[in-house]
């Protein structure tokens, strides 16, 4: 690891989302050669590792959310139904974090499995500090990485981020 190298799991996910993500499947190199572009980045390989095995996680949670069960019966529960973080997720995410997210769902944005999805992700992140921003692009990698009912929520979240945050 060089003494410049960019130590934050998040900032590698930031770099694949706006620089893969974005434009499409179509424009995505293989792993190895994904990896070694990160590497010469400036990233660290034990993060890269790691956000390899965030956006893993994430197509496997968002696969077992697309299955044959009725929408909310997998993890986030009915539409009208509460949630309540515990002590660590509400640490985590902060009230503005968490302010953002149940001003998503009730828009219309997130629905109670995707909101799960949301703080599941956003758990998983070794950073030591999430801010809102950081939160705004755990939703639009969820909901880029997960099928959609309707493509109109993915384009305005994706602009709601796009316009709310500046990465660098």
């Amino acid at each position: 690891m060089t003494a410049n190298a960019k130590e934050d799991v998040l900032e590698v996910l930031l770099y694949l989302f706006e620089n893969y993500m974005v434009e499409g499947a179509e424009n995505r190199p293989d792993q190895d050669l994904l990896n070694a572009e990160l590497v010469s980045a400036g990233f660290a390989e034990g993060e890269i590792v790691k956000a390899f095995d965030w956006l893993e996680d994430l197509s496997t949670l968002c696969d077992d959310n697309d299955n044959s069960l009725p929408k909310g019966l997998l993890r986030g529960g009915s539409a009208d139904s509460i949630r309540h973080l515990s002590k660590a997720e509400a640490n985590r995410l902060g009230p503005e974090g968490y302010g953002l997210i149940t001003m998503l769902q009730s828009a219309g944005v997130l629905d109670p499995d995707t909101r799960e999805l949301v703080i599941d992700r956003v758990m998983a992140l070794e950073s030591d500090e999430i801010d809102v921003d950081h939160v705004r692009w755990v939703v639009m990698m969820v909901l880029s990485s997960c099928p959609s009912e309707d493509e109109r929520i993915a384009l305005w979240a994706e602009e709601l981020v796009m316009d709310s945050v500046n990465p660098h």
